[in-house]
C-alpha cells in the first residue's frame, strides 16, 4: 500500500510523540532501507520511531545540527540545501512521499551539512539511529541492504554531477518535465498531458543548477516552439514524444 493512502484515515490526526506501533510498522515497511524485514523486526524500529507534523516553511534542522536519525516523508514535500553567508540558496534535493533522508549523516555521525525546510505541510516519521545501529549489530543482511541503500544514493549523487556538467539548461529542463511526467502515472489523451509543477519555480531551478531567470527564459522558448504551453505552475504538454526527441534541441 502507497505511503499515501496509509495516511488517508489518519490525516486529521493530532501529532503524537510516538505514533500506534501498529500503524508506524506499516509505515516503516516503505523505508527502502527497511524493506523485506518481518514484522518483529519493524517492531523493534519502531520504538525509536516518532511522528512528525511541520507547517509549510518549517525548518527542520539547520547546517550544523546534531544528528539523532533519519526522516522518513509520508506526505508533503522537504527541501534540501545550501545556504551561504550572502542568503543565496542552493536546493540539493525535494524529497517526496516514501523517500527518506538524513541516513549517511547519520552513518557518519557527524552535524548536518544541510537544512531541511518543508516546501509544504508534511507528515513525517524520524527514526532514532540508536535503533538502527542495534539491528545492525544484530543482522548482517540488514547492513548489505544498507550499504546497497547508500551506494545508490551515490550512484544518483553522481548522475547529477553528470548532468549538471554535460547536458544544457535545456535538455535538463526538458529531462525534468519528462520525469515529472512519467512519475504521474496519468496517460495524456493523444499524447497530450498537463502535469503540475510540485513546487515553485525557483525551487525546481535551482535543483536544476539554474537561475531562475534562464529557466523561465527556456520555458519560454519552449512555449513559443509550442512545445509546452505554460499556466502559472501547470505546464501542458502538447504531445510528449515531440517534446521528447526535439524538445533539446530548439
Amino acid at each position: 500500500m502507497p505511503v499515501t493512502e496509509c495516511l488517508r484515515d489518519r490525516s486529521s490526526a493530532p501529532v503524537t510523540q510516538h505514533a500506534d506501533t501498529e500503524n508506524v510498522c506499516r509505515l516503516l515497511a516503505h523505508v527502502p532501507l527497511l524493506e523485506g524485514l518481518e514484522p518483529p523486526e519493524l517492531a523493534r524500529f519502531a520504538r525509536g520511531v516518532r511522528e512528525q507534523n511541520v507547517d509549510k516553511g518549517t525548518v527542520l534542522f539547520h547546517r550544523g545540527d546534531p544528528c539523532h536519525g533519519f526522516h522518513l516523508v509520508l506526505c508533503g514535500q522537504i527541501k534540501l540545501a545550501f545556504t551561504s553567508a550572502e542568503g543565496q540558496e542552493k536546493v540539493i534535493e525535494i524529497m517526496r512521499p516514501g523517500q527518506s533522508f538524513g541516513e549517511a549523516v547519520m552513518f557518519m555521525e557527524k552535524p548536518y551539512f544541510v537544512m531541511a525546510q518543508a516546501l509544504t505541510d508534511s507528515r513525517l516519521l524520524h527514526i532514532a539511529k540508536n535503533v538502527v545501529f542495534e539491528e545492525m549489530d544484530r543482522d548482517p543482511t540488514f547492513c548489505r541492504r544498507i550499504i546497497a541503500g547508500l551506494s545508490q544514493r551515490l550512484h544518483h549523487l553522481i548522475a547529477d554531477v553528470e548532468t549538471y556538467s554535460l547536458l544544457s539548461g535545456r535538455e535538463r529542463i526538458v529531462g525534468y518535465l519528462l520525469r515529472e511526467e512519467e512519475s504521474s502515472g496519468e496517460p495524456g489523451l493523444c499524447g497530450r498531458v498537463s502535469i503540475r509543477l510540485p513546487t515553485s519555480k525557483g525551487t525546481i531551478a535551482s535543483r536544476l543548477n539554474l537561475t531562475q531567470e534562464h529557466f523561465s527564459r527556456i520555458l519560454h522558448e519552449l512555449a513559443e516552439a509550442g512545445l509546452i504551453v505554460v499556466e502559472g505552475r501547470t505546464i501542458h504538454i502538447p504531445d510528449v514524444e515531440r517534446l521528447r526527441t526535439t524538445g533539446a534541441r530548439y
